[in-house]
Formats: C-alpha cells, structure tokens, sequence
C-alpha cells in the first residue's frame, strides 16, 4: 500500500483545520460537527444580518411602518433562532444516520453506505434552502398583512438569499465532510459516473450564485424604482442602492469564488506535491482521495499509477535480481518486441568460482546449516562481482558462473575478473571458513546473447573462455590460494596498464581438456609467498 508523502501527512484533505489522516475517529466525529456547526450558524447569521440590511435600506421602496419594524425585530431573530435550532437537530440527526459507521473503526462500508454518507452535503444543503425558503414565505406573507408596498421587494430579497446562503453552505459543508468522503472513496476506484457536481457545473452554479443573483437584485431595484410606487426614489436613494448592492457582490461573489477555487485547487495541489515526490524517486506517494468528481477521479488515477509503477518496480527489481541488473536495463531499453535469440562475438572475461567439499558438508551438516553456509558463500560472491562491474549469469547448484565485459562493455574486464577473484578468495577465506572454493579466471572470444525459446529464453555466455574457465576452477582446487588464472587474462590486463597485473605471477602451464597447446597459468603473488 502507497505511503503518505510528507505534504499529504500535513494536510491530507486539503486543510489543517480537517486533521490528520489517521486521527481516531471519536475526535474526526467532534471536529467535523464543531466545524459544521460554527460554518453554518455563521453564514446563516451572516446572510440574515445582509438581507436584513438590504431589503431596509437598498431596495427602492417606502421605509417600514411602526408595525412593519416591531414585526421585524420580533419575527427576525425569533425564526432565526428556531430554524437554527431546527437546522442543528435534524442536520445532526440526518448526518449522524447517514455518517455513523465513519465514526467508528473496523466498519467496512457497503456501496449503500458509501453512497448516502457523499449524499450529506447535497442534503444538509437541502435543509437549509429549505428553512430559507420557508422563512421567505413567512415574511413575505407577513409584509403583504402589515404593509403591502414593501411585499414584493421582501421576498425577492430573502430568496436570493437564501440562494447565495445555500450555495457557501454546500461549499463549506462539502470542505467539513472532507474526511468522511475520504472513508466512503477509500478502496473505491472514482471512475464512470460522477458522484457529486462536475467541475463545469459547479463553476456555472456559484457563478451564478455569487455574481448573477446580486445582479438579477439590482436590475428588479431598478425596475422597482421605475415603477409608480417607486416615483419617490431620488437619485441619492438609487446611489445607495447601487453601492449597497455592489458591495454585496464584491463580498459574496468575493467569499463564493474563493470556496469553489479552493474546492477545485485543494485536490490539484494534493496531486501537484505527489507528483514532486514521484519525480523525486518515492514511489510510496500516495494522496487522500475526497472528491466524488473530476478531480478525485485525478486523485484516484494518480493512485492507480503509483500503484503500477511500483508493480513496475518490483518486476524490474525481481527480473535484475534473476538476470542481472545489466541485463534488465539492456532487456528494459530495448522493448519485448526488440528482443531477439541469437548472440554477438564478444571479448569478455569469465570467472567460475566452485565449492570444495559441498558435498561431504552437507552429509555432516543439517539443511539449515547447508543453506547458510551456501548463502554466505554466494554473497561474497555476488558482492564481489557487483563492486567490480561485473555479471553473476548462473548459480549452478554450489557453483557460480560471471562475466565481465557483457552485456554491457567493460574496458578493463580482465582486470576487474582478476581483482574481484583476489577479493573473492581473501573474503571466502574468512567468512566463509567452513568450505574452500576454487576460482578459476580465462579471457577470449565468445559468443554472448539470448539463447532458449522466444516464450522462455536466457542471457548467456557460450565459448572457449567459459570451458576455460570451468576447468581452471577445478585445477584452482590443488593450488595455493585456490584461484588460478590463464596467464593471457594477465596480459589482457597488462595491455590496458592497470596496475592489477602486478598482483598475478606465472605458475607453469597445464593441457587443459579440448585444447591441442597448452594453457600458461597465473597465480596471485601473495600466495605463493
């Protein structure tokens, strides 16, 4: 499973004020209701205190009456109250149903649950236009019994508001259920049909909300003003007005634009910092997913190509750990479909190292044993090979057969088999005293590529230096030191200056099997001393 990046530690769901992501539910519970509960009662208070003022003071119409202000002041903050109160309880009651195995650990949701816990916000958005809506009527109503003039300007002004209230409610309700979307989404793929409002539609919503209901306000003052019962309206009256309502868009569509960006950019940023952590190498980026639209199907795609290009990963890793890492990366250059059977002439250098008495040891010893010693003997190995720039192609039971200077080119291979011969040997001798090893080293043409089937082929080394090699291994057994060289793998050393040739001195020659000359022979110095 993906591991958070540092950025989505911090914020995961786009906030602080949202908590971490792995915050126990009981306080996930108390900090999503004491958010809700202060976003919402404010932006009611907020929008009733802003209607208020606007239908006293910017629509064109006669001033309140006596009994229209003793109305107001007592009809105001009472429905405020009560739909307040009406609001908390059955929001709480609605969420708290829909939301209640989120708030407690060790539920899997089923696709019902998911599905009614991202419907909350479109249904607690609902109660509140709700509310608006039935506050409109009542006013409305109770204006057109004490006075009439001031009807039609009441409940056009209270029911804009209750749009625009209804709009930041959703905004702010959808930002405080982050974390309880985030539940519903997990394990969920966000792809096919959209589970909330479209990035497109949103944008044309709160527009609308933000911009075009405080203008639609204004045209119908105007219109008002222009009516018989707005003769009085004097041109300061039109100015006030006009900067009342002005103010209201720039503040609302102010407060509207920034919630919706925020909801759009929020996910953005989240798949932003996740993709600096990838660049950077960290495959284990992972990103919260708690959007049901568009940019959750991002944040989920984002997801899914982590995943794969940590399957990747391991695949390359495993295949390198089979082949060879050289090998991989040339296989991985050049595609499936570019891989072909057959091989190219190559000068390489070949090294065969073999256990001595494996099999009196494992007679002695219990598997346990066996396979530890065997381990160790093929660390030192694989280390060796690897620090020196060469190949481990073959485990062959105790045996381990490396190239040096194939797949990928080596200007000094005979050096480097040579050296990583000589440490090889010395390590052997210490960690892994239980067994000797021979070590056999041979330099010459051979033939390097892919042999096999194309449904099941593998990267090899076929000739005379290979044979050489197998067989100086065994000779390698009966000498001091137990590694034993061909004295042309020294020169091949020597003809590139490196000082590795210093090391090895001849020690005679040998008729090796299949050859018709014989073969020189080399030696590390210090073990003949």
């Amino acid at each position: 499973m993906p591991k958070p990046t540092a950025a989505s530690r911090r914020s995961p769901f786009g906030s602080r004020l949202l908590g971490p992501r792995d915050q126990p539910p009981r306080r996930m519970r108390i900090r999503i209701q004491v958010l809700l509960t202060v976003l919402l009662v404010s932006t009611n208070l907020i929008g009733a205190f802003v209607v208020f003022v606007v239908n006293t003071w910017a629509i064109p119409s006669p001033p309140p009456n006596r009994s229209m202000v003793i109305a107001l002041a007592i009809g105001i903050p009472t429905y405020v109250l009560a739909a307040a109160a009406v609001g908390a309880t059955w929001g709480t009651f609605t969420s708290l149903r829909a939301l209640r195995w989120a708030t407690q650990p060790d539920i899997d949701p089923d696709r019902s649950q998911r599905a009614r816990a991202l419907r909350v916000p479109f249904a607690l958005t609902t109660m509140q236009l709700l509310l608006w809506v039935v506050g409109t009527v009542l006013f409305t109503l109770l204006t057109v019994l004490l006075q009439p003039s001031r009807a039609l300007g009441t409940g056009l002004t209270v029911g804009i508001g209750a749009v625009v209230v209804a709009g930041i409610s959703y905004l702010l309700t959808e930002f405080s259920l982050r974390p309880i979307a985030a539940r519903a989404l997990s394990d969920v793929r966000v792809t096919g049909r959209l589970r909330g409002v479209g990035v497109g539609p949103r944008m044309a919503i709160f527009w609308t909300l933000g911009t075009g209901a405080p203008i639609v306000g204004l045209m119908i003052a105007a219109i008002l003003a222009l009516t018989p019962s707005g003769d009085d309206a004097t041109l300061q009256d039109l100015a006030i007005v006009t900067i009342i309502v002005c103010s209201i868009v720039l503040v609302f569509g102010f407060l509207l634009t920034d919630l919706n960006a925020r909801s759009v950019v929020a996910p953005l940023l989240s798949v932003r910092d996740a993709m600096r952590a990838v660049e950077s190498g960290h495959l284990e980026a992972d990103i919260v997913v708690y959007d049901g639209t568009e940019l959750g199907q991002l944040q989920s795609g984002f997801n899914d190509m982590v995943t794969g290009l940590q399957e990747r990963e391991l695949i390359r890793d495993l295949f390198g750990r089979h082949v060879g890492q050289e090998v991989a990366a040339a296989a991985a250059a050049l595609g499936a479909g570019e891989i072909e059977l057959g091989g190219e002439a190559r000068e390489c250098s070949v090294l065969f190292v073999d256990l001595v008495g494996s099999t009196t040891y494992a007679t002695e010893h219990g598997p346990t044993e066996v396979v530890a010693v065997l381990n160790r003997f093929f660390g030192v190995v694989v280390d060796e090979v690897d620090r020196h720039r060469g190949l481990v192609n073959k485990f062959m039971g105790d045996a381990v057969l490396a190239i040096f200077g194939a797949p990928v080119e080596h200007p000094d291979h005979a050096a480097a088999a040579l050296a990583a011969a000589r440490a090889m040997a010395d390590r052997l001798a210490v960690e892994v005293p239980e067994v000797g090893a021979g070590i056999g080293i041979a330099t010459g043409q051979v033939v390097a590529g892919n042999v096999g089937h194309e449904q099941r082929f593998e990267y090899t080394v076929i000739g005379d230096a290979v044979n050489s090699a197998s067989r100086l291994t065994d000779l390698a057994k009966d000498v001091p030191g137990c590694v034993l060289a061909s004295w042309l793998s020294v020169e091949a050393a020597r003809a590139t200056a490196s000082p590795e040739a210093e090391h090895w001195v001849r020690h005679g020659e040998t008729m090796l099997r299949g050859r018709s000359t014989p073969t020189p022979l080399a030696v590390p110095g210090e073990a003949i001393r």
